[in-house]
């Protein structure tokens, strides 16, 4: 939809449809989905934060406030006749700080309060179910229209509390009977509609609603978030070219661009790309390729998730999981896999019909840059000051093959790196340093296969070659010796590269690299 305006306005963060109507912002038309919505009845959609759902959410609250002056030129207009206005009951629990019980009651009462005011406040005493039960009777014998139920991020409280068990299981008994009402009610209901980042199905709160459809991994709806390659050049036509200019590129050049950055989005088996749309969204606004999506913060569960488990780092991208596992996964799945694709940190690469299996890998360069930052983060804490390590130095040490002198400076970087258990020591760190040598732009791999054992950590550039064994509170000398006993370097002879070997012994209480052993060798020229 064109703006009324020559400057286009772009919506950043904006998640009202009548706001981004009214005040002339640029929409992508999304109205075709609410007409598919309204040959069913209840819904539930997954889709990463910041992804477009609050903003759709809207949108169907507007349909059916019978705002048809919103959508003029929009393609539901040519779909359908009805423009009906019905109570609508919007809940989104993003706004809170779920710290105690009372938080989430102060939430559900703040919705409450609003209703009662316009359709009776009889059942203000009681508990919230029953005045939610209540409300969407009374709404339905008021106006004489059923109730149109919206629920934007529904899970929030049970990720805010998914570190405090007790409390979770508190939220999850008030939301269990607070949204039975959806069955129980169906004559009074015209539509519901649930969105949230993590999958309903092995939550208890959704235990008795089996008649939510899940359409988070159908094709038809793939499309319903985000920004479709076609859609990019319908809407943004005017931006890639004012990006173009600004860096001097062709169109070609320019979606080259935004397609390593903020394209690669798959919802289903047959999903067609789907760009980020906050990330594409921002870069156009500020006429700038950016990092918008990933800085715009990490969900903190993500945090206590991966601090929960020993994390195999070699596993996560590209990794393979069964279709139904990872379309069922609940909010404590006993991996983390589920909860990286469901919060935008991998998606669908392929589908597999005769294993039933997803390949799943980092969508875009922007993701997979900002979740390498954000887990090595939880593995490193901050650089201070004087230190002892900088990343410019550590760069040209690597290049230039002065190990000793990187190694000293990681030894540096590493000081106070936590560990709770010796037995995860060896793949804390290992997973610590993976992180540091790709995050800079080099080609690392763990745990590589050799014919006789597996690399701890295979480093390679140019001209070089860097192969290291990895020692908990043992020596760098019995590192050294399995790297030359299993011949960890023989491949690379014909290489002719430099090859480095690196043995190097980790120390728990001191938590420092206490030795390590670098030996040079040439590979045949």
């Amino acid at each position: 939809m064109k703006t009324e305006n020559k400057e286009i306005k772009y919506p950043v963060g904006l998640q009202s449809f009548s706001e981004v109507i009214e005040g002339g912002y640029l929409y992508v038309d999304k109205t075709k989905f609410i007409h598919a919505l309204s040959k069913g009845k209840y819904y539930f959609l997954s889709r990463p934060r910041r992804f477009g759902k609050s903003l759709f959410i809207s949108t169907v609250e507007a349909y059916y406030q019978g705002r048809k002056d919103l959508f003029q030129g929009l393609d539901i207009e040519k779909l359908t006749d009805y423009w009906e206005q019905h109570p609508v009951f919007h809940i989104d629990l993003s706004n809170r700080n779920y710290k105690d019980e009372e938080s989430l009651i102060k939430e559900l009462n703040a919705n409450l309060e609003m209703w009662e005011e316009k359709y009776g406040n009889e059942k203000r005493d009681r508990d919230p179910e029953e005045r939610f039960s209540y409300l969407i009777r009374k709404a339905f014998e008021k106006t004489g229209k059923k109730v149109v139920i919206l629920v934007d991020e529904y899970d929030k409280p049970l990720l805010s509390t998914i570190d405090r068990p007790e409390l979770a299981e508190t939220y999850r008994h008030i939301l269990k009977a607070f949204y039975s009402n959806l069955k129980s009610l169906d004559s009074c209901i015209q539509l519901a509609m649930l969105t949230g980042v993590a999958r309903f199905s092995k939550v208890s709160i959704f235990s008795d609603l089996n008649n939510l459809r899940d359409i988070s991994f159908e094709d038809s709806y793939s499309e319903i978030c985000g920004v479709t390659s076609d859609e990019l050049d319908k809407y943004f036509q005017e931006g890639m070219a004012e990006i173009g200019k600004h860096f001097n590129k062709t169109e070609g050049e320019v979606k080259d661009l935004l397609r390593q950055n903020y394209d690669g989005y798959h919802f289903s088996r047959r999903s067609v790309d789907i760009y980020n749309p906050f990330s594409l969204i921002s870069a156009f606004a500020k006429n700038d390729i950016g990092s918008y999506w990933s800085d715009s913060g990490t969900p903190t569960y993500l945090v206590t998730l991966i601090q929960k488990m020993n994390l195999p780092f070699k596993n996560i991208s590209p990794v393979e999981v069964d279709r139904v596992y990872l379309e069922t996964a609940g909010l404590l799945a006993s991996d983390p896999i589920p909860a990286f694709y469901q919060s935008g940190y991998l998606t669908i690469k392929s589908y597999d019909s005769d294993t039933d299996s997803y390949v799943l890998t980092y969508p875009n360069e922007e993701v997979k840059e900002g979740f390498l930052k954000f887990l090595l983060r939880s593995y490193i804490p901050e650089m201070q000051p004087g230190s002892g390590f900088t990343i410019p130095d550590f760069i040209r040490a690597v290049r230039r093959g002065d190990a000793e002198a990187f190694m000293q400076s990681m030894n540096s970087l590493l000081a106070g790196v936590p560990y709770s258990e010796k037995g995860s020591a060896e793949s804390h760190f290992q997973n610590a340093i993976y992180l540091l040598f790709t995050l800079l732009g080099f080609f690392a791999r763990i745990e590589q296969r050799t014919s006789d054992g597996r690399i701890d950590l295979l480093v390679e550039i140019q001209d070089k070659v860097y192969i290291f064994e990895f020692k908990i509170d043992s020596s760098a000398q019995i590192a050294m010796n399995q790297i030359k006993e299993k011949g960890y370097w023989l491949s690379y002879l014909t290489s002719n590269k430099e090859i480095f070997l690196i043995g190097a012994d980790f120390n728990t209480k001191t938590r420092r690299l206490s030795s390590w052993l670098i030996e040079k060798i040439i590979g045949n020229r």
